[in-house]
């Protein structure tokens, strides 16, 4: 597909053989054309989070997601990423999400979803761009970190408003052809996992007008028996500048 940006859950980065090499499955997958972030946060055997990006990589936040003990045993994290990208678009904020899993932690992912949000307010204080929101969330769009991410919920006082490029390019949230942890999966690891649709990206919204960079195509992929590698689909999205007012 030749992506710019590539966001990769559970990927491993560890020491490998008794040469002190290391496996990093995100270079083996993607080559050496990329500029490959990897979250610190890990679990014991290496899975982590990576970023891929085509454009140079400049300031790189990792933020803690610890935010309950519940969370404690289980390696969520968020890498927030400015990517260089040339005009017209310009800088871009790459915030790589991957929170807390557990089918009943919905509290937790809102709390997890509340420390990225106000990190990303954060950074633009001083250093404005776009801002994509891309990862596993582990949520489908009905729930509560989803409905704050997407405008329809306050926490704690704030509210923000990310735009979903599924729902931009197809008008319905809820459509079965974007699900993407399915039981029809042969890679899937659950019989009736009870969330369907939970991998998403999402488009910061502007102070006066929608998102900031305009949604083009929004897509799942490796969805099919001979491409699916993942216990996961993936989603791919088309984004460009927004149209110019007249």
């Amino acid at each position: 597909m030749d992506a710019d940006l590539v966001a990769l859950q559970e990927t491993i980065v560890a020491p490998e053989g008794p040469a002190d090499t290391t496996l990093d499955q995100a270079r083996d997958v993607l080559g050496p054309e990329y500029h490959l972030v990897h979250s610190a946060t890990r679990e014991p055997n290496g899975q982590g989070i990576t970023t891929a990006s085509r454009w140079p990589v400049g300031r790189v936040v990792e933020l803690d997601l610890r935010v309950t003990p519940r969370t404690h045993d289980f390696a969520c994290t968020a890498l927030l990423i400015e990517v260089l990208v040339p005009e017209p678009i310009g800088r871009v904020w790459m915030l790589h999400h991957f929170p807390d899993y557990q089918l009943d932690h919905e509290h937790e992912r809102t709390l997890q979803a509340l420390v990225v949000a106000r990190a990303v307010e954060d950074v633009l204080t001083e250093q404005p761009g776009h801002v994509v929101l891309a990862g596993d969330l582990d949520a489908e769009p009905q729930a509560d970190s989803l409905r704050f991410l997407t405008g329809h919920h306050g926490v704690d006082g704030m509210s923000v408003c990310y735009r979903d490029a599924w729902t931009s390019t197809h008008g319905h949230a809820d459509r079965p052809d974007g699900d993407t942890f399915v039981p029809a999966n042969p890679n899937g690891s659950d019989w009736d996992w009870p969330y369907r649709r939970i991998d998403y990206i999402l488009v910061r919204c502007g102070a006066h007008g929608g998102p900031t960079l305009r949604v083009m195509n929004c897509a799942r992929t490796f969805d099919q028996p001979h491409t699916t590698i993942s216990d996961h689909y993936g989603l791919v999205a088309d984004l460009a500048p927004p149209p110019e007012r007249h």
